[in-house]
């Protein structure tokens, strides 16, 4: 989950509210954000679900905090400045990565404390909804270190998105002082070597040229001629990615930021080429006026056109501020939150939710509900449910038996699993509860185990067709990769650390009518100065003994584990499991500079 350093003091500030930091975090929990505690400098650290983007940065927050004071209500959409800049986009631009968007932001002021915050947005914006800019990637320039070329029309400013060889034009990237190619930058520089990937398979680069020359290779890295900093006054903000309509929501979330800073937003037009490269016209259909002319490649670059860019003829002018539409009936709100409303009463629950709304009677009341353009979460119906029941206050709801002939009581397999929980816990384990999705690299590279093999956790994964982030893409086989990861993150943390976690594991199976198996597991880990084989066996031991099965550890091998210290776990007759102390190699992965023992075993095997 996305966790956001936010200064209380810029909380303050922004909402014009006096509140201590204590009631800061109670009202933020009322939000549906968790508190996980403190930086050195004194930093809230902020926990949220990551669908409400629009809460990445301290102007999000703030701006939720006083809807929920009652300080702001309905949709606030900033004005916008007539465009002066153009973004034409070339033929050359890459196939892999056609799409562009931009703002232009004047009059921001930018201290230390709110350039942390756009660049806290920034990076956080590219790890969710950029897909670690695979999808979206965001440039921020000093507008004042930029010169536009002549525009189409032969007013204003442009600059062009295009393609570029790898060994063609050279710019000096941020953090270094030296002129590089894009392929040097690959090759050569930190950050480059981070996203080389993105780009390396590339034919042509994207790049970003204004009339001194390039001065953005996105999704990399930006040119240190347009570095923001303290001092400046007027931004570009430009995005690059594979979909439109992610990265002009994206931008549609930094732009509100700089608006709450007092900043005024700037429209830039978007001009994407004509037709295909026999000049043939191309549109597509999409919004936007006529299609603009071609934009003639820039020397030193690649001149290679594409085929037909998929915007092809269109002009858009961005941001992209629109207010989009929904529809929820009365019915459907009361009968999930469980509280009979007033329909006005609605009205303003939406409109403290940062919502307008309007209704009409019929046989049932329905809502007409706006939606702005920084919501990028509500996606359903039920999604206005959820605000209406946020702004009422989901503490208030009172708890009531449901309208049915019975009355719910503990499954046998959740007394099977509290009764383990707890002889773990005697034992001196910390109970954990992790997410079941992980990576694919987490659950199996990490830990030397391939995929489909028959050792413990080696199953077919369970994988998630279009996943929401590359850290979450499959079920976990197994629990054990889950507590490796929460000891790599709590390192700096007193030892010993003794982990154990009661969850669930998944794998492919045909023979089942889900082609899933699924199976709860338990794992524990040992991680002190003197953790042993031995050490976890007898912790295994006397779980055993609680309940009254017999114990078997005959040798076995496993790659996660060392060989001669590593046995399968044998309970009445089957093999359920394995234990042993973890392989030098997978410690060292996870930056573990202590032995650490672990064992992990199917729960039913204890009944």
């Amino acid at each position: 989950m996305p966790v956001v350093d936010v200064d209380p003091d810029e909380l303050r500030e922004l909402t014009g509210h006096e509140k201590t930091d204590e009631e800061f975090v109670d009202d933020l929990f009322a939000l549906g954000l968790e508190f996980e505690g403190e930086t050195e400098d004194g930093d809230l650290q902020l926990e949220f679900a990551p669908d409400r983007l629009d809460r990445l940065s301290v102007e999000g927050i703030a701006r939720s905090l006083r809807y929920h004071y009652g300080d702001a209500r309905g949709v606030h959409v900033p004005d916008t400045n007539d465009a002066d800049w153009t973004i034409e986009v070339a033929r050359s631009v890459p196939d892999e990565r056609p799409y562009v968007t931009g703002a232009v932001v004047r009059g921001v002021d930018l201290d230390d404390d709110a350039l942390d915050s756009l660049i806290q947005l920034q990076e956080k914006l590219h790890a969710t909804m950029g897909r670690k800019r695979a999808k979206g990637a965001i440039g921020i320039h000093d507008l004042a270190m930029l010169k536009g070329n002549a525009g189409g029309d032969g007013d204003g400013n442009a600059i062009t998105y295009r393609g570029v060889d790898p060994e063609g034009d050279t710019f000096v990237p941020l953090d270094s002082d030296a002129e590089m190619t894009p392929a040097d930058v690959l090759e050569d520089h930190d950050t480059g070597r981070t996203y080389a990937d993105l780009v390396a398979e590339y034919d042509r680069y994207p790049a970003i040229y204004d009339d001194l020359g390039l001065f953005s290779f996105p999704p990399v890295i930006n040119g240190r001629r347009t570095e923001v900093t303290t001092g400046s006054r007027e931004l570009l903000v430009e995005m690059t990615g594979t979909d439109q309509w992610t990265i002009d929501r994206m931008l549609a979330i930094v732009c509100y930021a700089l608006s709450a800073r007092g900043a005024t937003i700037e429209d830039v037009e978007i001009a994407y080429p004509d037709g295909d490269a026999d000049g043939a016209s191309g549109a597509d259909g999409g919004a936007g006026a006529d299609g603009a002319a071609d934009v003639e490649p820039i020397a030193g670059g690649s001149d290679s056109p594409t085929a037909s860019h998929p915007s092809a003829g269109r002009t858009l002018v961005r941001p992209d501020l629109e207010v989009t539409e929904k529809s929820v009936s009365h019915d459907r709100i009361e009968s999930t939150i469980g509280v009979s409303f007033e329909p006005d009463e609605v009205v303003d629950l939406f409109e403290r939710s940062g919502l307008d709304a309007t209704y009409s009677l019929g046989e049932d009341v329905v809502y007409d509900v706006e939606i702005p353009p920084y919501r990028v979460d509500v996606l359903h119906p039920y999604d206005l449910v959820d605000d209406v029941g946020r702004a009422y206050g989901f503490n208030d709801l009172e708890p009531r038996y449901p309208d049915v002939g019975t009355v719910g009581g503990r499954h046998d397999r959740s007394r099977l699993e509290d009764a383990a929980r707890d002889s773990l816990v005697g034992l001196g384990f910390e109970d954990l509860l992790n997410f079941h999705m992980i990576s694919g690299p987490e659950n199996y590279d990490r830990l030397r185990v391939d995929p489909g093999t028959d050792v413990v956790g080696g199953g077919e994964p369970v994988e998630i067709t279009e996943p929401y982030s590359e850290d979450y893409t499959q079920l976990r086989t197994w629990a054990l990769p889950s507590l490796l990861m929460v000891l790599e993150r709590n390192t700096h943390r007193a030892y010993p650390q003794d982990l154990a976690e009661i969850g669930l594991a998944a794998e492919r199976d045909e023979t089942e009518n889900t082609n899933v198996a699924e199976r709860r597991t338990v794992a524990g880990v040992l991680a002190r100065t003197d953790a042993s084989y031995e050490d976890a066996k007898a912790r295994l031991q006397a779980v055993c003994r609680d309940f009254d099965v017999d114990l078997a550890t005959p040798p076995t091998d496993h790659p996660t584990f060392i060989d001669g210290r590593t046995a399968a776990i044998v309970i009445d007759g089957e093999t359920v499991g394995v234990i042993g102390e973890v392989h030098p190699a997978v410690l060292v992965e996870h930056d573990l500079e202590l032995p650490v023992a672990a064992f992990e075993f199917r729960l039913d095997a204890l009944e």
